[in-house]
């Protein structure tokens, strides 16, 4: 099963604000990664209005999942949000996977 499936996702903002305010977090060019460690694996992706109309925010959500994919089994259980940056559309996928490699390794969220 993808961990990208409804049953992975995180949705209660309570949820959200705890690991704003008390989860690890690492900034690379094109997104915020925020982690804080639990039992299950949920993720959610977030893009704000800042980057544009609804056609683009959910582009940009689309391209972090892709970006996700490659990284799937590697990754430790705990619960993550990856936050786009406006620097994302201009970033090609080969930029976003090695942002994606180094912000799981400096968080040390890698098996």
């Amino acid at each position: 099963m993808s961990c990208l499936s409804k049953d992975y996702r995180l949705n209660s903002q309570k949820d959200f604000s705890r690991i704003y305010k008390s989860g690890k977090s690492w900034h690379t060019a094109s997104f915020v990664a925020f982690f804080i460690p639990n039992s299950s694996l949920k993720i959610a992706f977030v893009a704000s209005k800042k980057l544009g109309n609804a056609v683009e925010r959910n582009r940009a959500k689309r391209r972090l999942k892709a970006g996700l994919l490659t990284f799937e089994d590697k990754f430790i259980s705990g619960n993550y949000v990856f936050v786009a940056k406006q620097t994302l559309e201009n970033r090609d996928f080969l930029e976003l996977k090695k942002d994606f490699n180094f912000a799981l390794k400096r968080l040390e969220l890698l098996k």
